[in-house]
């Protein structure tokens, strides 16, 4: 196998990720958005927004590369409970730090503009993480990994 179709396979399959990731960040915002307080709603609102817009991109892109979208579970398997505003703010936190690392990867494999993309979208997801958690790490989609083995997004039910 040539090294570009090696590429290029890994850039898909780095793209195919991203796509399942904002499928389940997608699903992990719609339980945000029935806990979160008043207060955060339109917050949780627009970063909804954006992960379906981010979602529908990567959709494009994996048929430009010749690959048939993956598509989104009836529903995914929550790191915690959320019960109330303060946990629906940690799922928001949790869900941005995720699709942050499944785009470090993206990052890593993509090349040209897909490559720029992907890193626009880590840094919003950084910025969103940051907001929601009130913290910040110096590699955004990179500190998970420190711990041990990385999540690229809530588990499929």
């Amino acid at each position: 196998m040539s090294g570009t179709k090696r590429a290029g396979e890994a850039e898909l399959t780095a793209l195919q990720a991203a796509l399942a990731a904002e499928h389940a960040a997608v699903y992990g915002y719609g339980v945000v958005g029935g806990k979160i307080g008043a207060g955060r709603r339109d917050e949780a609102r627009t970063a909804y927004d954006a992960h379906r817009a981010r979602r529908d991109e990567w959709a494009r892109a994996v048929r430009d590369l010749g690959g048939k979208p993956e598509a989104a579970s009836a529903a995914y398997a929550l790191p915690f409970a959320v019960r109330d505003p303060a946990t629906a703010v940690r799922l928001a936190a949790e869900l941005e730090d995720r699709v942050a690392g499944v785009y470090s990867d993206l990052v890593r494999a993509a090349t040209g503009d897909l490559r720029s993309t992907a890193a626009e979208a880590l840094r919003e997801s950084a910025v969103r993480a940051v907001r929601w958690s009130g913290e910040s790490v110096a590699f955004p989609g990179l500190a998970e990994r420190a711990a041990g083995p990385s999540a690229a997004a809530p588990s499929k039910t």
